[in-house]
């Protein structure tokens, strides 16, 4: 990969959008370029981690509102979600390759995801009688192994990249052999752990989770809490935005924003029928 700056000076600062346009092309670069070793791995985290410093600066919020109000920067801003995407996911298999290799490190972008974890579910937190399922679970899936070692809860992933979910079993087996931690590639309308869930996440980079959302309603037990990760604004450069729901089926419960975090929360459950007077 060739090199540019992730960040300049005051004096030297260029415009957003030509930082973005190198990001761009450094995610672009990367993806292609993934061949399932880890040789590529500390520059990967490096750049994702200050793609992340740039996203979380409220001082670029400004100018991104202005280029996302043109279509050339909405076109931008969709090319970057779905290439970031893929840079995150072959993160994720760098760093559960590092693990079972025995090599260990974190970068910025993973200390910035767990620091996430403990805020999920606000006052509706997991137990050790929950069931909690993680939609886009990934090669290396902490949030199921921090709650089921945390609560002690049951837990199941979900991914439709088989190599995710072969290494993502790996990590498991070495660092929680011991926790009800189980994955697997099946559709939603497949999954029998669904119709028992109590707790849902959906990563922030499913492009598809409302649709997902709206799929699983009549799958789901109605005091289900599904907490769905976002970005809007900045953020939606590294996230999928935040989108209306069917009032009839869900209800907007909360929405924890985190401003130092790379994506906010929203935590929906289903909306009550309203039961009619005598």
């Amino acid at each position: 990969m060739t090199d540019f700056p992730l960040a300049t000076t005051d004096a030297v600062r260029q415009p957003l959008s030509a930082t973005l346009h190198g990001y761009l092309g450094k995610f672009t670069e990367a993806a292609h370029h993934y061949d399932g070793s880890t040789h590529k791995a500390e520059r990967l985290e490096a750049l994702l981690g200050a793609y992340s410093a740039l996203i979380t600066d409220p001082g670029n919020e400004p100018e991104y509102a202005r280029l996302a109000a043109t279509e050339s920067g909405s076109m931008l801003a969709g090319q970057l979600r779905a290439q970031s995407a893929r840079c995150v996911a072959i993160l994720e298999k760098y760093r559960a390759l590092h693990l079972l290799n025995g090599k260990t490190g974190a970068d910025g972008y993973f200390a910035n995801i767990e620091s996430c974890i403990d805020e999920e579910f606000g006052a509706v937190a997991p137990k050790a009688q929950s069931k909690v399922l993680l939609i886009g679970s990934g090669s290396f899936p902490m949030t199921l192994l921090n709650l089921a070692s945390r609560t002690g809860a049951t837990t199941a992933g979900i991914d439709i990249d088989p190599e995710a979910l072969d290494l993502g079993r790996q990590v498991v087996q070495l660092l929680g052999g011991n926790l009800k931690i189980t994955l697997s590639c099946e559709p939603i309308e497949e999954l029998e752990f669904l119709h028992e869930a109590t707790h849902v996440v959906i990563s922030s980079t499913v492009q598809a989770k409302y649709q997902m959302l709206h799929r699983m309603h009549p799958l789901t037990r109605d005091d289900v809490v599904v907490a769905m990760r976002y970005g809007d604004g900045l953020k939606s450069l590294f996230n999928y935005p935040k989108e209306p729901v069917d009032a009839q089926r869900w209800n907007l419960a909360e929405t924890i924003e985190q401003p130092q975090q790379i994506f906010d929360i929203a935590l929906y459950s289903k909306q009550r029928p309203h039961r009619k007077g005598n």
